[in-house]
């Protein structure tokens, strides 16, 4: 899993949470997350289900309404 800041995580569950910093230069674990249903942001190590919502793609999906 390889995300840049700003990118969305979305767990299983449907929990989102908004890349605010990446701690490596080649995009992988862990992510600083600030999560939208909290507000608090976390160190996360991603699980294999979870699945990043680009910067685009949610500018896309917010378009769409």
């Amino acid at each position: 899993m390889k995300v840049k800041r700003g990118d969305w995580l979305v767990e299983p569950g449907g929990r989102r949470g908004q890349v605010t910093a990446v701690k490596h230069e080649d995009g992988r674990p862990p992510y600083l997350v600030r999560w939208l249903d909290t507000e608090h942001e976390a160190l996360v190590f991603p699980g294999p289900d979870t699945h990043i919502v680009t910067t685009a793609d949610e500018a896309a999906r917010l378009h769409a309404g």
